[in-house]
């Protein structure tokens, strides 16, 4: 089908946002994906500013058995969405906090440095993830794992409700007194059951935090990485940490002693004084020089300086997997296969992230969150340059075989990459598998909503 084939008259004059198709000056703009490896093609984009554009977008789209796919950042695109209608979600910028009720709602197309700057002045934090440039929907339906997960649990965990469209076009309130199904599969199930158009979600008194990131150089790569996988089981629940094996581009932007380096990536939030986190942390501090660090107190709206993400576009392909265990002969075998001496493989992280603490318990309302059981997560992050797809996919898979060992059933889906159908099924137990899609299967009876990471082709 192509867009000659339909009139989007009627469309046009069902919503107060824009509608572009191909060859439409606003078309590139409005299909841009911040993961820039996944370019979408749709048919038709709409510009919802509303949940009501929302809703109109979703009706005309199972009129002409169209799937929809949806879009706020492009943080998490996994593939491209081709020939369906892309509802990009960022005009869509609700955004209240009610500091007496430790709460806020926010709209589609929120970032979290929006909810951060917000929060803040009330001395509230949210659960964001690793960058504050991130949009808030996407990240939390997917659990959401942030720098103070082990203290508070994933994301998903403290929403209260989910403003949502659903294939029937309806907008519908839901939480864990109305459609407690829905609600319970939403949150951790992605974008499989509607498009979000609006969360409401718990804050946190939480005003600072001691944390920050210690560079280390290639030369001590082993020695700092066994050192972690003894001493990060030791820290109490209210210390997050993961590490990372970096392959630094010849960035100028970057500080020189990390341009174009390899160097291992000591990640620490502590909630507590700042006497409390530099004992903590002493133990890594010893075990080798530093080529930076820059741990310390840092006030809340400063969280992305624990992770140091990169805030501009980049192409990535991502896979991760689960660990019951971080054994000494898994640490040895992931620095065979991508430790400093192994030249020119086009992967730029290989990250361990500790879990446990609140991470492991249920969510006071139950939900789809997957990956409780696991010690750590093993999350690899590759070049996602269209020519180098294959070689890429090849290595991350080394990699995470290097720790098969310790692997557990499951997986956690933001950390998922391309994984659909059966293999993105597997991050689930058995019975959350079949409530899944019995769920699906209720609200998405024709499978509307197949784009990205699909339960169902």
């Amino acid at each position: 089908m192509t867009i000659s084939d339909i009139s989007i008259d009627d469309l046009t004059a069902a919503v107060a946002g824009p509608v572009f198709v191909p060859g439409d000056e606003g078309y590139p703009a409005e299909t841009f994906a911040w993961n820039v490896a996944h370019q979408h093609q749709p048919l038709v984009v709409v510009g919802a500013t509303s949940a009501a554009d929302v809703a109109a977008a979703v009706r005309w789209a199972g009129r002409h058995g169209l799937a929809v796919a949806v879009q706020a950042t492009g943080h998490g695109a996994v593939r491209p969405a081709e020939s369906c209608v892309l509802v990009s979600t960022t005009r869509m910028q609700e955004l209240s906090v009610d500091p007496a009720t430790r709460t806020a709602r926010v709209g589609a197309g929120v970032r979290w440095a929006q909810v951060i700057e917000a929060t803040t002045p009330h001395g509230l934090a949210p659960l964001n993830g690793s960058s504050s440039n991130v949009g808030v929907v996407g990240y939390t339906l997917g659990g959401g794992l942030g720098p103070l997960g082990r203290a508070y649990g994933f994301a998903a965990d403290h929403v209260r409700s989910v403003e949502i469209v659903t294939a029937d076009g309806a907008v519908r309130t839901i939480d864990a007194d109305r459609e407690s199904d829905l609600f319970w599969a939403v949150r951790g199930g992605k974008g499989n059951f509607g498009i979000v158009t609006a969360i409401e979600f718990g804050l946190f008194e939480v005003a600072s935090i001691y944390g920050g990131g210690i560079y280390f150089p290639a030369t001590h790569a082993a020695e700092v990485l066994h050192a972690y996988r003894e001493w990060a089981p030791t820290l109490p629940e209210r210390t997050s940490t993961s590490i990372a094996a970096l392959r630094l581009p010849p960035l100028p932007q970057l500080p020189e002693p990390l341009r174009g380096a390899y160097v291992v990536h000591l990640r620490f939030a502590h909630l507590g004084t700042a006497e409390e986190g530099a004992e903590l942390l002493a133990p890594m501090r010893a075990v080798a020089p530093a080529v930076i660090d820059a741990v310390g107190e840092l006030p809340y709206q400063a969280i992305d300086a624990v992770h140091q993400d990169p805030v501009d576009p980049m192409p990535s392909r991502e896979r991760g997997a689960l660990l019951g265990d971080l054994s000494a002969e898994t640490i040895d075998r992931l620095l065979e296969v991508a430790g400093p001496q192994v030249a020119d493989i086009p992967v730029i992280m290989v990250e361990l992230r500790l879990m446990g603490g609140a991470l492991s318990r249920p969510a006071a309302v139950p939900n789809a969150v997957s990956g409780r059981g696991a010690a750590y997560s093993l999350f690899v992050i590759g070049l996602g340059v269209p020519e180098l797809a294959p070689v890429v996919d090849a290595v991350s898979a080394d990699i995470v075989a290097a720790a098969a060992a310790d692997t557990v059933p499951g997986g956690l889906i933001n950390f998922s990459g391309s994984a659909v159908h059966e293999a993105l099924l597997a991050n689930w137990s058995q019975p959350d598998r079949d409530r899944l899609l019995r769920v699906k299967r209720s609200y998405d009876p024709t499978n509307l909503f197949s784009a990205n990471q699909a339960l169902l082709p």
